[in-house]
Formats: structure tokens, sequence, C-alpha cells
């Protein structure tokens, strides 16, 4: 335990700090890497501002930070980011553009791939999850979406940046309504982002405190205990398990709202005007969490949290993939995640319980849209299933190893696999084309007014007519 908290790749400078307050020095170098992003993103708007200086100084400026922020956190291993973005840049130079997206998301993911199996296997099994691979994920997300983007046509992501550098970003932009009319446009040039920083900000501390006062009080890893297995009844087991994961997930809210937050002060992640005419700062926001803490199904759980790597799978796989994209995506985001074994069981029993949610949506719920009563039943019943289910799927994720994952399992007698099993074989998803027109109306009404608040400028800046094959 005590090498846990003085071992850390990066650098020892705040390791007294880290006694201190008892925590691993790893996780204290990346705090306080975020907190001085924050101060150098408001810095970096002020005095580096497109009206003030080229867009070539702003490249220089913010890549010399972010390399100087990896050293400091992951020391030597943060040359890893430079040997992965080289070797892609090199794919994408000299393959042909037919094949060029191909080769870059194999390079990429393969190197990707390559550190985690040394990092987990070779050095330290269970490191914190903060380790250099981390960020790599996040390069591999961006590199190999620049490269299909390439091969596509539509650079949207790499013009969102682009107009980020060179201040082109906070034109006005026309906002359409469900109905696919214009609202108008707005005169105002730069809005300011200084309230949604400030607002998610607080979400950063409400977020990390909660996470702080529950996460020892409430350990997943007491659901695999003897004791309490034998002697707690199982819907108390049910109860504690939701509570667990409950406490769990403001660790995420607070790093990726405070990841959120930084881009927005160095005036990146503006995405037009609501309708009242307020600037949306959620360009590249990647989780929203009323609608992930009251989700009625499981889809709509998943398209709410990690929205940014959701969007990355559904592009370059779910999209693309002719043979059974649902299956593919979850396995390409377990390879992504990682290579411990937990990862994979989570996405595994992913895959069933999507197909599950998605027999019974097809099939069930279009006789609760009689009335909004029978539709208010149907959504607290497929509120608390959905806890259930996700917190019994993520549970390898967080416990990563085998031996204690099938343990789990095996505590609640595989009973969410087996039913989903069931589900699945009673209740098949017909094809759209031979389901009966009234309930294609009903399904596609109720489909758009679930999708209301799912708009992302990427995708909406895109071109979707011309869909890759």
């Amino acid at each position: 335990m005590a090498s846990n908290f003085t071992s850390c790749t990066g650098s020892t400078l705040l390791q007294p700090i880290s006694e201190i307050i008892n925590l691993p020095l790893d996780q204290v170098n990346f705090v306080a890497c975020q907190l001085f992003a924050l101060l150098m993103a408001v810095w970096f708007r002020l005095y580096l501002h497109p009206s003030k200086t080229s867009p070539f100084i702003r490249h220089v400026v913010a890549t010399l930070l972010g390399f100087y922020l990896a050293l400091f956190c992951f020391g030597w291993y943060s040359l890893h980011f430079l040997v992965q973005s080289g070797l892609s840049y090199s794919v994408m130079v000299f393959a042909g553009l037919e094949h060029m997206h191909k080769y870059c998301f194999i390079v990429t993911l393969g190197y990707l791939i390559l550190c985690q199996i040394t990092r987990v296997y070779v050095f330290d099994y269970g490191m914190y999850s903060a380790d250099f691979t981390g960020p790599m994920m996040v390069i591999t997300q961006k590199i190999t979406s620049l490269a299909f983007e390439i091969h596509d046509g539509p650079t949207c992501s790499y013009n969102d940046y682009m107009a980020f550098i060179e201040g082109t970003g906070y034109q006005p932009r026309h906002q359409e309504n469900a109905n696919g009319k214009e609202n108008g446009k707005y005169k105002q040039s730069e809005p300011s982002s200084k309230n949604d920083v400030i607002s998610k900000l607080c979400t950063c501390a409400i977020s990390l405190a909660i996470y702080l006062s529950l996460c020892k009080l409430l350990p997943v890893e007491h659901s695999i205990d003897d004791d309490f297995v034998n002697s707690t009844p199982f819907l108390h087991q049910v109860i504690y398990l939701y509570l667990a994961m409950l406490a769990l997930r403001p660790k995420y809210y607070f790093v990726w709202t405070l990841a959120d937050a930084i881009n927005n002060a160095a005036g990146f992640g503006f995405n037009g005007y609501n309708i009242d005419g307020s600037p949306r700062w959620d360009l590249i926001s990647n989780l929203r969490i009323l609608d992930i803490e009251f989700a009625t199904s499981f889809k709509m759980f998943l398209d709410n949290w990690n929205i940014q790597t959701a969007l990355w799978l559904k592009r370059v796989c779910y999209e693309r993939c002719a043979i059974n994209p649902t299956a593919a995506t979850f396995l390409l985001s377990a390879m992504w995640h990682g290579v411990y074994p937990g990862y994979f069981l989570t996405f595994l029993t992913g895959i069933a319980m999507t197909m599950a949610a998605r027999a019974i949506r097809h099939n069930i719920r279009p006789y609760f849209l009689v009335s909004d009563s029978y539709k208010c039943i149907y959504d607290v019943i497929t509120w608390a299933w959905t806890q259930v289910a996700i917190s019994y799927t993520v549970v390898p994720f967080v416990l990563l190893a085998v031996g204690p994952s099938l343990k789990f399992y095996r505590c609640w007698y595989f009973c969410l696999h087996l039913l989903c099993l069931l589900v699945v074989l009673a209740l098949p998803v017909r094809s759209r084309r031979r389901q009966p027109k009234e309930q294609q109306d009903i399904l596609q009404k109720d489909s758009v007014q679930d999708n209301e608040t799912d708009h992302n400028s990427t995708d909406n800046n895109c071109n979707q007519k011309d869909k890759a094959t």
C-alpha cells in the first residue's frame, strides 16, 4: 500500500502533499495538472486570443503546454504519445486514400493495445487507472476519427479544432427545431463561457465531494464478500449494488466535467445558440448527468455516458459493420478500454443486455404509449430495471479480474444473463419493414422525442448524405 502512494512515473514534486492528504501521487499529479490547465486556459483565451496572435503561435503554445503536463504526470512514458502519433501520421501520408483509414486504425489501435498489454501483464497489474494509456485512448480516437473523416470527405472534428485555433468558431449559427425550421441566428460574435465554466466547476466540486464521502463507505468489492452475501437478503444486495455504483460514478463526472470546463475556459466547445439566444458550450461534453441517473433504457444510459467515445464507436464501427454491428461495437469498445478480463466480461454482458432491452422496447413498449399514465408506469419500471442492469453489467469493469467477477455472477446465479437469453428468445426484434404501419409510426415518433436532446455539433455539421460503406 505504501508503494502505491509513492510510486509514480511522473514528477515527485508533490509527494509531500500526497502523503499529507493520503492520496496516491499519480492522482495528486493529475488533479494538480488539471487545475493548472484551467488557469492556463483562461490565460490562453485572454492573452493569446486569435485577434492578438497568429494560429501558429496558438498551435505551438497548446502543444508545448500539453506535452509539459504529460511529462509531469507520466514522465518518459509520455513519449508513447509521440510514437503513436508519428506512426499514425506516417500511415496517413504514405498510404493510399482508399485504404488509409483502415491501416491507420489498425496501427493506432494496435499500438495502444500493445502498450496496455505491457502495462498490465509486464509491469503492474491493477495499476491506477489514470496511467499513460489513458491519454493514448483519447489520441486513438482523435487520430482514427481524422483518418476516417479524410477518407469520407467531411473533416468535421478537425474543422472544429481549427475553428477554435483560428477564432472562426464563434460565428452565429442557425438553430433548427424539431420540424427542421430555422429559429433564427444571433448577432453575438463571441459569447462568454464564464457561466458555463462556473456551473461545470460547481458540478465538479459536488461530484468530488460525493465520491470522496461515499466511495469508501460503499465499495463494490463488498458485494462479493461471503459474509455479506450469506447474511443479506437478495433485495438488499440489489439495493446495495445500485448505491455502490451510484457512489462510484461521480469520479467520472468530476474528471469529464473538469476537462470540459477547461476547454470551455480556453474558448473551445462553443456549439451555437439555444432557442432563447443563450450560448451552448457542449460541443465536446462527455456526459449528461441527469439523463444518466434517470435513464429509462439501457441505450439511453449509454447514449449519455462517455458521449464522445460513443460517437467515435458509432462512426468507425457501428455504421460500417455489415454483420452484427452491435456485437462488433461492444467488442471494439472492450479492446479500446484495455486488456483486463473484466472489461471483456462487461462488454460481452452489454451485448446481451442491449439485445434484450431492444426486444422489450420493440415488442412491449408500444402497449404503454396509449396514455400518459401508462407511459409513466412504464418509465418508472424501466428506470429501475435499467439501473439494476447497468450495475450488474459494470461490476466486472470495476473488479477487473476474472475470479471476483465470476464470483459476483455466481452470487447472483447469473440471473440477468439468463433473463436476457429468455427475453431474446421469446421476444425477437422484428424488422421495421415487417411491423404494422401503426406501430412503426408510434416507434418513429417516440424515437424522435427520445433523441431531441442528443444533438451534437459534429453530427450536425457533417454532411451525412454520402455515408461510407
